[in-house]
Formats: structure tokens, C-alpha cells, sequence
């Protein structure tokens, strides 16, 4: 059993209407996804997250000649191999990103091949569904009642699907954001709330809209501060109540242990396509439990990076554990995607906001190429 051939395949798509956040607007989607074929025919599909031309060319000029003819099995040793290659030079950045899809592919490859779940192969579970927050809630570029209403009128569409946590943006402006926290909270007193800011504060910012998140019983607060700032994350969690989230930015267990020695982080949130994959993911949850955090994975992306985040996911023991039952929530976005929307012909069931575990081999998905290649660069 031998690799034979690796597929790119580099897609964008145009929005309907431009959404943003605290640091940009977005008018289109883009995607790198990858496609490893084995000998015998069989594929197994994985994904990058970050720019998906330097990824692209990575995987082509330098990864791929390393791993055709490996053992598809050997994914471990795969990674090492790559990780060794590159070391003094490629140890975080677009490279790591582009380990990340093609481990991500030999994961669903092997589910392919053994006809496995890839939760099976991950350990197993005692879980068929996985209990989400929906993402979205992104600004408009419009007046700021207008914004405001809009993030609202998007919650109560959430709401409705049947989720029970939102996540709201934040990072707008301090006065913005102190209004939209109250706003959310007052017209949901019962959801679970939680608010992004994607580094967007000063220390000094970050407390005070901390304190408000507290006031208004927000769950956590992600990314309050820039992820290079590792020893402001600790002061910030000395002033508040609600718990800290960060991670998407981070790679390799080296660099989520700089991270976790700060002190100053509860909730880890590495995303599967860019901090060295399936397999590195697994030793970053190890050592984020040996200090009793916990880890939900970033997801933001097509169904192929949600569906290795739901399996993993549901593979994470209970941390701490207790008898009765623990959410501890995967994240769902719920934002324009056209690529994910149109170019799956087997996706994962988002069930009155759970995520249904797929039955079937590898990541339980299916890419419809023929849709796919209408989105190609």
C-alpha cells in the first residue's frame, strides 16, 4: 500500500454581502483542500487553513516528493520525517499549515482503507452527537444600529435551528462592543454566550471589556489580546472571572506549551488544519490535560476541517469528569461558505445544534468534484 499521487485543489468564492471582524472584511471565501490517492485507488481528503497559494506550492515543492511511495499508515512517521526535513526553517507558518492538510488526508485515508470511523481509530467514544456554539455574528458595513440589529436578528435565526450557545464578534470598537455584549445578553438571558475579539485589545481594553463580559455572564472570552503577548494573558486572567480562550493562532505542541506556561490560558483552541493536523492535535490535547485545561477545537472552514474537529472532539476525555454530563462546546460556523455549501456531497448534520458523529469510514464526508472544480483558481 503506497501513496501514489497528491491532489490540490485551490478554491474561492465571492460573498453576497462582505462580512467582518475586528481586524478585516471579507468578500470571498478560499480554500486549500487536498486529496491523497493510494495505489489501489482509494483517497483520503484533508485541509489547510491560512493562504492556500504559499500552502499550495509547499505541498507541491517540497512535501510531496517526500511522502510519494510512503506507507499511508505511516502517518506518524510521515510527520516526523517532514518535521525533521524542515526544522531550521519551517517550524510554524504556511509549512506547518500545509503538514496539517496532508496529515489531515492520511487520517481519512486510513478510515477509508480499514472502513472506520475516524473516531474509531482515534480511541472511540461514548458520544453519536457533539453539542456546537454557532459562529457568526460578524460586523456589516453599515451604521452601527444597523450592525447591531443584524447580529441579533443572525442569533435569533441560530436560536430557532435549535442552538443553545452563540458566539458574538467583538472587537469593533470598546464602545461598540460594551453595547453589543449588554444587547446579545438582554435579548437571550438563557443562551450561553461567548465573544471573539481576534486580538484586538490592548491589555488595558481587555480587562475593561472583560469585566463587562462577566457582568453580562459571558462563558469565555477568546483572543482578548494579540497571541504573541503570552505574558499579558496571565494578567488579564487575574482580573477576571470568565475563563480565557486562545489558540487558532498557535502550531506544534511546542508552541501551545510557550502558551500553557503562561498561566494565563483555560481553554486551548487549536485548529486542526494549521497546528500540525490530527496528529499533532492529539499531543497538544495531552498536554493541555496534563494542566487541566480544556481544548475545543477552532474550525472555520469547509465540512472536511469540521468533520476532523468533530471526531476530535468527541474523542476528548471529560476534563476534569464528573458523573453528570460536561458541554463542553464545538464551534460551527454558520457564515457564507459557498464552496461548503454547494461542494459536498455527504456533509455532517447539524441536529437542533449538535453535530450527529458520522458512521461512516474516514471523516464521514464526501467532496462532489465536479461542483469543487467550479470554485478553482
Amino acid at each position: 500500500m503506497r501513496i501514489k499521487k497528491i491532489n490540490t485543489y485551490h478554491v474561492r468564492s465571492d460573498l453576497a454581502e462582505p462580512f467582518g471582524f475586528s481586524q478585516f472584511y471579507y468578500t470571498q471565501r478560499e480554500n486549500l483542500l487536498i486529496e491523497i490517492v493510494c495505489d489501489s485507488g482509494v483517497a483520503g481528503w484533508g485541509e489547510c487553513y491560512g493562504p492556500a497559494r504559499p500552502i499550495q506550492e509547499t505541498i507541491h515543492n517540497h512535501i510531496e516528493p517526500m511522502v510519494l511511495d510512503a506507507n499511508p499508515f505511516d502517518s506518524e512517521l510521515i510527520w516526523h520525517s517532514l518535521w525533521q526535513r524542515y526544522l531550521d526553517h519551517a517550524r510554524h507558518g504556511t509549512f506547518m499549515a500545509a503538514i496539517s492538510g496532508i496529515d489531515i488526508a492520511l487520517w481519512d485515508l486510513k478510515g477509508q482503507l480499514t472502513g472506520q470511523p475516524l473516531y474509531r481509530l482515534l480511541g472511540g467514544t461514548a458520544v453519536d452527537q457533539v453539542s456546537c456554539y454557532a459562529t457568526g455574528h460578524y460586523f456589516r458595513k453599515a451604521p452601527e444600529d444597523i450592525v447591531l440589529k443584524t447580529i441579533i436578528a443572525e442569533a435569533s435565526q441560530h436560536v430557532a435551528l435549535g442552538f443553545s450557545a452563540l458566539k458574538l464578534k467583538i472587537g469593533k470598537n470598546p464602545a461598540f462592543d460594551h453595547k453589543a455584549i449588554g444587547a446579545v445578553r438582554n435579548q437571550f438571558p438563557d443562551l450561553i454566550l461567548m465573544a471573539d475579539a481576534n486580538h484586538a485589545y490592548h491589555l488595558n481594553e481587555a480587562v475593561r471589556i472583560g469585566r463587562t463580559l462577566d457582568e453580562y455572564n459571558y462563558t469565555f472570552f477568546e483572543e482578548p489580546i494579540a497571541p504573541h503577548h503570552y505574558t499579558d494573558f496571565a494578567k488579564l486572567r487575574a482580573k477576571l472571572d470568565l475563563a480565557i480562550a486562545t489558540g487558532e493562532c498557535e502550531q506544534t505542541r511546542y508552541g501551545f506549551r510557550t502558551l500553557v506556561e503562561s498561566g494565563g490560558v483555560d481553554i486551548l483552541q487549536p485548529d486542526l488544519a494549521f497546528c500540525g493536523g490530527i496528529s499533532e492535535g492529539l499531543k497538544i490535547r495531552a498536554l493541555a490535560d496534563s494542566f487541566g485545561i480544556s481544548v475545543t477545537p477552532h474550525a472555520w472552514g469547509t465540512w472536511i476541517g469540521f468533520a476532523a474537529a468533530l471526531h476530535f472532539h468527541a474523542t476528548a476525555p471529560s476534563n476534569p469528569g464528573r458523573h453528570e454530563n460536561q458541554l463542553c462546546f464545538l464551534e460551527c460556523d454558520n457564515s457564507e461558505n459557498p464552496v461548503k455549501d454547494t461542494a459536498f456531497a455527504e456533509k455532517i448534520e447539524i441536529r437542533n445544534g449538535c453535530a450527529v458523529l458520522p458512521q461512516g469510514p474516514g471523516l464521514g464526508v464526501r467532496v462532489d468534484k465536479s461542483v469543487l472544480r467550479q470554485f478553482m483558481v
